[in-house]
């Protein structure tokens, strides 16, 4: 499976498109903000052969969603979300409008991922897992043959994700780190919502936050 970051809006947020050798692809937290990064997305997709066959989002805060009209309009694709995340989706406008960052929501049909269940990229074969803390919903995408998960806003590299937004809970996010994400390989890389990339057993040794217990 291949990997493109995108690094996005005045939040910047990190945007990933994962495709096969097929050329099919799924888009992962779509936080283009500015018809400039819009155009990035579509350009890169364009040039390169890509299909979307996928639209997903970790979590729905509004820096990860702020694509999600762009690319439902575009290619015909509907936001996957863990069903927790619908009343965070119906919000995200309304935090737009607090972090004066206003924009076109999407409003349509969304489907429900179900951690346990993989979702299908092509070829490629993504693990749906559950990891609540930073937001209610909050699901990673691990790719077990390549070995790296795309973690959204619950593991940064040295960092955590933020609780204190509503459904936040740090006891839960750090039960998540522990028993989903640090029971990955060592060598899984993390790519994260925010920041640079990097790997379980770095932040098993390092991170302040959530150190492996025991």
């Amino acid at each position: 499976m291949h990997l493109n970051v995108f690094l996005f809006s005045p939040i910047a947020e990190n945007t990933y498109v994962v495709h096969d050798d097929d050329g099919r692809c799924a888009i992962v937290d779509p936080g283009c903000y500015s018809q400039e990064e819009r155009d990035r997305l579509a350009d890169h997709i364009a040039s390169n052969g890509l299909r979307p066959v996928l639209l997903l989002n970790t979590h729905c805060h509004l820096d990860h969603v702020f694509g999600n009209r762009f690319v439902a309009e575009t290619w015909g694709l509907e936001p996957h979300i863990h069903p927790l995340e619908r009343r965070v989706l119906e919000l995200a406008p309304v935090s737009g409008l607090m972090w004066n960052l206003p924009f076109d929501a999407y409003t349509g049909p969304v489907r429900e991922l179900v951690p346990g269940r993989p979702v299908r990229v092509g070829a490629e074969v993504l693990d749906v897992l559950f990891m609540p803390g930073h937001s209610p919903g909050s699901v990673g995408f691990h790719h077990a043959g390549q070995g790296f998960i795309l973690s959204g806003d619950v593991l940064f590299r040295g960092g955590v994700g933020r609780t204190d937004l509503p459904g936040g809970d740090f006891t839960v996010l750090s039960r998540s780190i522990r028993e989903v994400i640090y029971a990955l390989p060592d060598a899984t890389v993390v790519h994260s919502g925010h920041g640079p990339e990097t790997t379980v057993g770095w932040e098993k040794a390092h991170n302040p936050f959530v150190p492996p217990l025991g």
